[in-house]
Parts: C-alpha cells; structure tokens; sequence
C-alpha cells in the first residue's frame, strides 16, 4: 500500500524522517557525498531560513508498507515570479526508490498543491537558495559529487521523470579540466595583462581570511547583480545574501576568492573553493565535533579544486572584465601554495554560450550535466 503525507516542518520527527530518507537511499553509493545534516533541517526550519520570508514550500514523504521510500518539496519563489511575470512552481529535494508508482504519487501532490496557488507550471530541481544546486544529473554519474554544490543521484531517476512528462528546461554542464590542459591562451593573457595595466578595471587578491570577510557584503551585492541574465535569476533578500555569503565563507580560502573592481565597487568575482568531498563522505552529516576539523585539513591536502561562481556585471564584459576572470582563474588552478591537479567548473548553464566555448578553449572538458526539467500543468 502506498500513501503520501504531508509532513510537519515543526515536528522534529518529521523532519528527521524527511531528512533521512535521502542519507537511507544513498549511504552506500561511493559517488554521493552526504551534505551536513544541520543544512538539511535548516532547508525546512520556516523561522529561520530566509526563503521563508517572502515565498512557501510544503514538503511530502512516500510511504511503502510501512516504510519511508521517497521525499519530495514543492515550492513558489515568489520573487522570481513577480521579476519573470511568470506563474511558475517547483520542486526540490527529490529522491525515491526505483519505483514509477511512488514517483508518481509524489509528484501528484507537487501538481495538486501548485494548482491550489493557480499556478501552472512546475519546473525542478530547484533550491532554496544559490548555492544549493540545479537539476537531475543525466550524464556523468561515475564522477564523485562535488562537495553539495551540485546534486547526485542514481541514473534511473531521469527515467521516472519523463514517464511523469517532464521535459528538459535547462542543461547545467560541469566541465573537467587537468592542471597541465588547463591554459590560458596567450591573447586571453595579453588583454588581461592591458586590461590591468589601465587601471580602470583591477582584481584584489585577499592578503588574509579578515581582508576577505571586509569585502563580505560588496561580494554579495555583486552577486546579487552579475546574474541578472541567468535563467536562474531573482533579487535576492538582504537576508539572503548574508545566507549565502555566510556559507561561502565556510569553506572560502581567502587566496583563491578574487574580485574585480571598478573604482570602488565590485563588478566581477571568482569563487573558487579546494574541494572537500571527501572529509564530507568521512563526515557522515555531522561537522562536530571532529568533521570540521577533518574539513579544514582536507582543504590543505585536496588535490581537487572546484570553480564555482564565475562573473562579471554584463555592462564590463566588453572592457576585458572576462580576460580578467579567466586569467585569475588559471592562476587558482596552478597555484603554487596548492597541489591542485584537477579542476571542475561547475555547473555553467547552456545558455551561457560563450562561457561554455571559453572554458572549453582552456582546456575544460564536459563531464557531468544536470537537467532542470519541467511540466505544464
């Protein structure tokens, strides 16, 4: 027998059962690297995430003969919506057995409950916040999860997806590059290397973790303002930005964060981050009270590196703002105070065309692509 319940966010239980599900379902894949059990409550804490200030999220559990078997959220951003002037819903955190039937009895619940706010479309996977990836990852599932930036999952999900009706959106492809393929051609150099001399446009290099956490809130009204031609755009909250600064921050080595400048203000930005995977997987979920030590050595002995978050305000792209990002992030990949010897650009959505070519150009290689699907209602 197969039921479907609509869980209490204020019931811890409930919470923990929803939670759950996904670390059950995923426990003994290699390739899945658990995200911090406290983020995971926080995704449904409605007092204290910022998301909840301005739109809802209901969250759903599939239950089998007694047994917890998939999970599923539905929400409205609402800020989109009104910035789109779009009607549009989504879904998030959803994870399920290889199972058509409670697959569709999850995503019966996303339809039932999107239509009851009139509106009509539903379109997924889709976060809570910047920094908590995009989409069902269709190709490249040998490849270990980068971190929690990105989403993993088993490759029968794509298959449930599209028996619903699903159809794809968006692609968000991850590109692989090797330190020793990884170059800067040298007319990308020059015109970086003009383009700094000028003066007009410079790139500050954080002397320490305090000179970094200076520029915090300048770092986040850029962000706020670089992907405004994104498909994935809104304002975000005040609030919001200090959330997602504060979990840049967490894993942030001040050396491989750099900002571009026009006079005082920022107006381009590289976010790169060592990739701690692994201290994740030892982790298990719990960051104390050993996990963040393990997390903060893992940064030092990583030979992983991920780029995620790369930049410009549209209006300096064509004064060499780009040249300068590219050129800053060769220099993150070869680093000399690292042993960095692999690269992922992660997530760079389809529909930025020319930064697809560029990273390709610098020696990237699609590996991995995440699909953000939808359906009519």
């Amino acid at each position: 027998m197969l039921t479907i319940e609509k869980i209490d966010p204020f019931n811890k239980a409930h919470v923990e059962r929803f939670v759950r599900i996904h670390f059950n379902l995923y426990q003994k894949c290699p390739q899945w690297v658990p995200p911090i059990l406290d983020d995971c409550r926080m995704q449904l804490n409605k007092k204290k995430h910022p998301y909840y200030e301005h739109s809802e999220a209901d969250f759903f559990i599939a239950v089998k003969d007694g047994q917890d078997v998939g999970r599923v959220a539905a929400h409205e951003n609402k800020p989109f919506n009104q910035y789109h002037k779009t009607r549009k819903g989504s879904f998030y955190l959803f994870d399920c057995i290889d199972d058509q039937d409670v697959a569709n009895g999850l995503f019966a619940r996303v339809f039932e409950w999107a239509r009851q706010r009139k509106l009509d479309t539903i379109v997924g996977p889709k976060g809570l916040s910047a920094f908590d990836g995009y989409g069902i990852q269709v190709e490249g599932f040998e490849h270990r999860q980068m971190m929690n930036m990105m989403n993993y999952n088993y490759a029968y999900y794509p298959r449930l997806l599209d028996a619903i009706g699903f159809e794809k959106e968006v692609d968000f492809v991850s590109c692989y590059a090797h330190r020793e393929n990884f170059q800067l051609p040298d007319r990308v150099r020059r015109i970086a290397d003009r383009v700094e001399e000028r003066g007009k446009l410079k790139v500050i290099r954080f002397k320490n973790k305090q000179h970094l956490l200076s520029y915090a809130n300048r770092i986040g009204e850029a962000y706020n303002k670089t992907f405004v031609n994104n498909w994935e755009y809104y304002p975000l909250s005040e609030r919001e930005v200090k959330f997602v600064v504060d979990n840049i921050m967490l894993v942030a080595d001040y050396r491989l964060i750099k900002l571009v400048m026009y006079e005082e203000d920022v107006v381009g930005f590289l976010f790169a981050f060592p990739d701690v995977s692994r201290a994740m997987q030892r982790a298990k979920g719990h960051l104390f009270p050993f996990g963040i030590v393990d997390l903060l050595q893992e940064m030092k002995r990583t030979d992983w590196i991920s780029l995620n978050g790369v930049g410009v305000l549209p209006e300096f792209q064509g004064m060499g703002g780009n040249a300068l990002m590219y050129a800053e992030m060769a220099r993150a990949v070869n680093a000399s105070d690292f042993k960095f010897v692999h690269a992922e650009l992660t997530q760079v959505a389809e529909t930025a065309v020319q930064m697809r070519r560029d990273l390709i150009n610098l020696g990237g290689k699609p590996y991995k692509n995440h699909r953000i699907y939808r359906k009519s209602l």
